[in-house]
């Protein structure tokens, strides 16, 4: 017997949010669905990205949108959340633009610049004026940052450093205005380096970010390099808040934390079209949600995305209070993006052949989780991290 009153979900937050962050839900949600859902398979295709809609990013407030002042909108960590969940919802390609932009390139810049540097770049950047980049991983160094070839020698007491090295898998690279930049730096008269940030802006010669070709994961997004050859940055443009790998693994604490949002974003996506679609689609006689195999797939489901999304309130409320520490950070990545990798999986086997067809966006989530699941801290880092946390006993040192 059919039930009267089918529910997507059973249980969800929307009663233990503020007035203001459902009203941040909603306009992301129908930002998201009314002006980048029809255009976002069209540029996955093609392998590009939608820069049109870089303004409009801005004039929703998405860009620095966790920060405060510098016309940045000052949202709480749930609202930011919520964002990050819309966002992802549509695409990881469109998350990871506003999430780099926010977590990784203007972030340092807040909590680390000068107030002339926060002046400088900050406000353009919250306008969409000016994109950013974080330069960090390097083709010989992903888990392990502290093994880095990027280096910056002062070249006189109080001068300029030169920065030579090459980084890789970096987000909006080629269509930057500034990118962080993170090296083991010599001061002038030292013999111990030190990694430090610095902020390399496009036109410095010596730059450049050519752009990472032949993806299948994340192709509506822009991927590329930061190469540095001989690259002279004034020391007005060093961060000069932070000493050693604190400054970029703050950073990415920060990212990962949205990014457990996102996952559960692609995980409701993927699921409520395998719902829609197995209620309408009629075989042997019935609907397959009528099957128990399908009802067991998205009763699966259903109830990872509701366990990832009380999950992710609760650390955002932690992170309100000043209570989040990166292992709890760790724990919302790798558990929300590994449930919305498998919900990914599932939805597409209950759509057979259709599933693999671009007009239902499927096959585009998992393939684009393929590589959340590995950035910003593998899986498997991420499993040691919490183990580390749990035993006393570090696995990977």
């Amino acid at each position: 017997m059919a039930s009267k009153d089918p529910r997507t979900y059973l249980l969800g937050i929307d009663h233990l949010l503020t007035e203001d962050e459902r009203l941040t839900w909603k306009a992301a949600h129908d930002f998201c669905q009314s002006r980048v859902m029809p255009v976002i398979e069209k540029h996955y295709e093609a392998g590009t990205f939608p820069k049109e809609l870089i303004p409009e990013f801005a004039e929703m407030g998405f860009l620095g949108c966790s920060l405060e002042g510098y016309d940045c909108a000052g949202l709480n960590p749930v609202a930011y959340g919520t964002i990050m969940l819309e966002l992802e919802r549509v695409d990881s390609g469109i998350r990871s633009f506003c999430s780099v932009q926010t977590a990784l390139a203007m972030y340092p810049i807040w909590a680390y610049g000068t107030e002339e540097q926060k002046q400088k770049w900050l406000p353009g950047m919250a306008h969409g004026e000016l994109i950013g980049c974080f330069g960090l991983t390097e083709p010989n160094s992903g888990s392990d940052p502290g093994s880095m070839r990027t280096h910056a020698k002062q070249e006189s007491e109080g001068g300029d450093y030169i920065l030579n090295g090459q980084k890789m898998w970096i987000t909006n690279s080629p269509i930057s205005n500034l990118c962080v930049v993170w090296a083991k730096t010599l001061d002038f008269g030292s013999d111990a380096p030190v990694i430090r940030g610095f902020v390399v802006e496009r036109g410095m010669k010596g730059l450049s970010t050519p752009e990472t070709h032949g993806k299948l994961s994340l192709r509506a997004s822009i991927t590329g390099e930061i190469v540095l050859d001989d690259v002279r940055v004034p020391k007005e443009n060093m961060l000069p808040g932070v000493r050693g790998l604190k400054g970029p693994l703050s950073c990415l604490t920060q990212a990962r934390y949205g990014i457990g949002w996102g996952g559960v974003g692609a995980a409701m996506d993927v699921y409520e079209r395998a719902r829609r679609y197995t209620l309408e689609r009629v075989q042997f006689g019935k609907p397959i949600a009528g099957f128990q195999l399908t009802q067991q797939k998205l009763v699966e489901m259903h109830n990872a995305i509701g366990k990832g999304l009380l999950l992710a309130h609760h650390c955002g409320r932690l992170k309100q209070e000043g209570k989040l520490d990166p292992v709890q950070v760790s724990f919302i990545k790798r558990d929300n993006i590994q449930l919305a990798r498998e919900c990914a999986k599932t939805a597409r086997t209950m759509l057979g052949g259709n599933g693999i067809m671009g007009e239902f966006h499927i096959m585009r989530h998992l393939c684009n989780l393929e590589t959340v699941y590995t950035y910003e801290g593998t899986h498997e880092i991420h499993t040691l991290a919490i183990g580390r946390a749990l035993t006393g006993l570090s696995a990977f040192n």
